[in-house]
């Protein structure tokens, strides 16, 4: 191998400016074995380029020649197939892969090593080596064999160490070398002979500058032990002069922090514990009732506060004049806080008496329900509120310094406020109950007149006994009036069975949309008036800090009791919307109730306004939670919606009830029953009321109830009616309901639809058999008995040889039946159907027309039957199929 290593060098690679560093003889896997050799090279000029090159014989076999080569920046993937094993073949990945088989594994592995180690010199792109052992890539591969002489680097790297520690020549030495050759004229035709003189002058220089060195060696310790000596002296001195400037300057640096430090202290408690003259007036004697004097009560406030909260510094505590002016702070705080409690709680019971015409003489107080009776509205507390929260800071203030002064008036607003909403809220609903109990025929307003009377009645007497606000009585006579009213008018308890028995008139539409109007109006005035309350209470107790309240129980006006600090902690709440709720809960503690029994009037007047009520409280619940789940309005109409969907699954209930006791006349036809048109307008009221309504789930569920119910009465009722066949009830019934809910289009009853289509077309089958068979009875008969012989396994030629079916008794029954005959029995057929038919459902033609094809049906069915069963016979019907469709029509049109 070392002979053709130098051979390959000389003859190819030398004249290439390349070097040859690595070889292996392989030849192609799955082939003919024809040697070649591949070999890792670089080039002699820079940049370097390390290529791979296929190098094979000549075919005379005298030399060796280039075949392939290619850029080692190119190969992607070399795999050894194996690391553990010896195994001669591998893989090189360049554009394609190039599969080798090596002389010997020694080779191979050694070749791989050499690629390695160039990859890992040359190239960013790092090579992948798959199925090479790691201590492969490790060690650096040795040199086998060296290289032709001039040329003594090692084929495995030797010659890329060479090249990384040349260095070039700078300028300098590139003119010293050039002087010092010119001295010396063989220089450049004698090399070695210019080497050896420059290699004597370096001993020469060498040997002189030791003994120099040598003998100068004394004569500098004797100077550096002087040199020390000196340093020594002049440091020791230095160290002296700044030992005596670091004194004076500490004390002078002593001095001027203590001063520093005295004068921070004191701009520090005059910056921060000093209070103008004119906060101190605000604070004693502010106007609280102007917009001026109330601004400047908030800044005097507010620089209080600021001087009371001042982190002081330790010691500041025993100075006589931090005392002082803390118990002035003290004293204005206090003085400022029995005064804004006082104000506020003259504005508290001058809103209050103001709003609920308690303090204002001359006032009519009969005039405002009268005015509330014909537009249905709530009053409204903006004024109140706007007026108030002008005092926001100031109660922010109060809680931050006399937390029970600010408990106090929390609970004196509520308590007035409780108040004065109870009244406002119990006329509104009265007035809400008095418009529902009035969407009744009541023409001459007699009822109105009385409620008016007993409304001033009630409001003369709650202004005579001072604040309580409450109309006393008005409740009992409000039921008492809501009876008498009822009984003047028709009977509201709305059901399937009394919805069938009315006409459109008497359905009044309108009473049921202006219940809906009246009830979407007293939602939509209690819901912008608790909001507001509560976006209010929230702003002027400034609510958005945790804080510590007394339960529901202390807001009536006591004092608070002392707690113990466990009993106070259990009670306190930690969040802005529990303080918030809990107040919310005292001042419209009387919304629910009043919801609830405005719910159970309208229920009473007409039970189908749960539906109404369903769908409007659902979508109120869902509006409130949108804002806030936790709410005072989302939980208490929440609340209300819990009785509403009870109400309107009682009112299904109901109506499911009154079907099931409905009961029939067995004098007179059933025709359509009372509760499926009863469902076909309850559906139709229904779809109207909840389109696109949030609770359609409730409806879906109510509707399969409902239906369900239908279904089963109307089969109970078929089965037990004697005068109307059972067929044609329930043709007649599943037809209108089939037509009902294809009307609709409601698509959870889709399955009973269609299986109403199919009761109704199987019954209409059936009602059309059974009555066909009386117009030509005998001849039914008979063919059914030559039928029954040829079950029996009669032969169909032998029926005639049966003494009962011979053809003479066969000619004997079709004479019985001529043309005439035929035709006055569908006659009688015809009137006997349109005596069981009901006018509304007309189904008269429809009938009559399947009944046709029922007839004609059966007519080639004797014919068939004669057919087989008496050939040759020539016995035929006494009518034909045109004659019968000219009776059907002729028929159909006389009447």
């Amino acid at each position: 191998m070392t002979a053709i290593k130098h051979a390959l060098q000389r003859d190819i690679f030398t004249p290439n400016d390349e070097r040859l560093l690595g070889i292996v003889n392989v030849c192609k896997a799955g082939k003919k074995k024809k040697n070649c050799f591949l070999c890792a090279t670089v080039t002699t000029e820079r940049p370097v380029q390390v290529k791979v090159v296929k190098v094979k014989k000549s075919d005379k076999g005298d030399f060796y020649k280039r075949q392939q080569t290619w850029e080692l920046r190119d190969l992607t993937e070399v795999d050894a197939k194996d690391a553990s094993k010896e195994n001669p073949e591998f893989d090189l990945h360049f554009e394609k892969v190039y599969r080798w088989v090596a002389s010997s594994t020694a080779e191979k592995n050694s070749f791989i090593s050499c690629i390695w180690k160039l990859n890992q010199r040359y190239l960013r792109k790092k090579v992948e080596f798959v199925n090479v052992s790691s201590q492969l890539l490790e060690e650096l591969p040795k040199a086998e064999e060296s290289v032709p002489s001039g040329e003594s680097q090692s084929v495995a790297g030797g010659d890329e160490d060479a090249l990384d520690e040349y260095q070039e020549l700078s300028t300098r030495e590139e003119q010293d070398i050039e002087s010092m050759m010119v001295t010396c004229e063989y220089a450049i035709s004698n090399a070695e002979a210019f080497a050896e003189k420059l290699f004597k002058e370096l001993q020469v220089l060498d040997g002189a500058n030791i003994q120099s060195i040598m003998a100068s060696e004394k004569q500098v310790n004797i100077l550096m032990q002087l040199l020390d000596e000196a340093l020594g002296e002049m440091l020791q001195s230095v160290k002296e002069q700044m030992d005596q400037i670091s004194q004076s300057n500490r004390l002078i640096q002593i001095s001027n922090t203590n001063n520093g430090k005295l004068l921070d202290e004191i701009q520090f408690l005059v910056n921060y514990m000093d209070l103008s003259k004119g906060h101190i007036r605000a604070l004693q004697e502010g106007d609280l009732t102007s917009p001026k004097g109330i601004e400047a009560c908030i800044n005097a406030s507010e620089a209080l506060l600021q001087c009371m909260n001042v982190a002081l510094r330790p010691g500041h505590e025993k100075l006589m004049a931090v005392n002082q002016q803390q118990l002035l702070f003290a004293e204005l705080r206090d003085t400022f806080a029995r005064r804004l409690t006082n104000h506020l709680n003259n504005v508290f019971v001058h809103q209050f008496y103001r709003s609920s015409c308690l303090s204002l003489p001359g006032h009519d107080q009969s005039s405002t329900l009268s005015q509330h009776t014909a537009e249905l509205t709530l009053p409204k507390h903006s004024p109140l509120h706007r007026d108030l929260l002008r005092y926001a800071k100031l109660m922010e203030w109060l809680k931050n310094t006399h937390r029970e002064k600010y408990e106090g008036l929390s609970r004196t607003y509520v308590e007035y406020m409780s108040k004065l909403y109870e009244r406002e809220i119990k006329e509104f609903f009265e007035v809400a109950k008095i418009k529902m109990a009035g969407t009744s025929k009541d023409p001459k307003g007699k009822f109105g007149k009385r409620y008016d009377s007993h409304v001033k009645l009630n409001m003369n007497y709650a202004c005579l006994h001072g604040s309580s606000g409450k109309l006393t009585g008005s409740t009992s006579s409000l039921n008492k009036l809501t009876v008498q009213g009822s009984n003047s008018r028709r009977s509201q308890s709305s059901s399937l069975l009394d919805m069938g028995n009315m006409s459109a008139s008497d359905l009044d539409v309108a009473d049921r949309t202006k219940f809906d109007k009246i009830f979407e109006q007293v939602l939509s005035e209690l819901e912008p008036l608790c909001l507001a309350e509560q976006d209010f209470i929230s702003k002027f107790f400034k609510l958005q800090q945790h804080l510590t309240v007394p339960e529901a129980e202390d807001f009536d006006g006591s004092l608070p009791s002392k707690k113990p600090p466990q009993a106070e902690h259990k009670h306190s709440l930690s969040s802005e919307k529990d303080i918030v709720r809990l107040m919310m809960n005292k001042i419209f503690q009387s919304i629910e109730t009043e919801l609830n029994s405005l719910i159970a009037l309208g229920d009473k007047i007409d039970s189908f306004h749960s539906l109404y009520m369903l769908v409007k409280m659902s979508h109120h619940v869902w509006t409130a939670e949108n804002v806030d789940p936790a709410s005072y309005l989302s939980t208490t109409l929440g609340n209300v919606l819990v009785t509403v969907k009870r109400n309107f699954d009682k009112c299904i209930s109901n109506q499911i009830r009154q079907m099931e006791e409905f009961k029939i006349s067995k004098k007179s036809k059933v025709g359509i029953l009372p509760f499926v048109t009863g469902f076909e307008e309850f559906a139709e009221l229904a779809e109207t009321i909840f389109r696109n309504a949030e609770r359609r789930g409730d409806l879906d569920k109510a509707y399969v109830k409902l239906i369900r119910a239908v279904f089963m009465n109307v089969e109970k009722v078929a089965n037990e009616s004697q005068k109307t066949p059972r067929d044609v009830v329930m043709m007649e019934n599943f037809h209108h309901i089939f037509s009902t809910l294809s009307r609709l289009k409601i698509s959870c009853l889709d399955a009973e639809r269609r299986e109403a289509k199919h009761k109704y077309t199987d019954h209409l089958q059936s009602y059309v058999i059974n009555s066909l068979g009386q117009p030509l009875e005998k001849l039914n008969h008979f063919f059914e008995g030559v039928e029954a012989r040829v079950a029996q396994g009669v032969r169909e030629e032998e029926v005639s040889y049966q003494l009962a079916f011979n053809k003479q008794e066969l000619r004997k029954v079709i004479k019985e039946y001529p043309g005439k005959e035929v035709k006055k029995g569908l006659d009688n057929l015809y009137k006997k159907v349109d005596k069981h038919l009901c006018e509304e459902e007309s189904l008269l033609q429809v009938v009559w027309h399947s009944m046709q094809d029922e007839f004609i049906r059966q007519y080639k069915h004797f014919e068939d039957l004669i057919g087989r069963c008496y050939p040759g016979s020539g016995i035929t019907m006494e009518f034909t199929i045109q004659d019968m469709l000219e009776y059907f029509s002729s028929i159909a049109q006389s009447h």
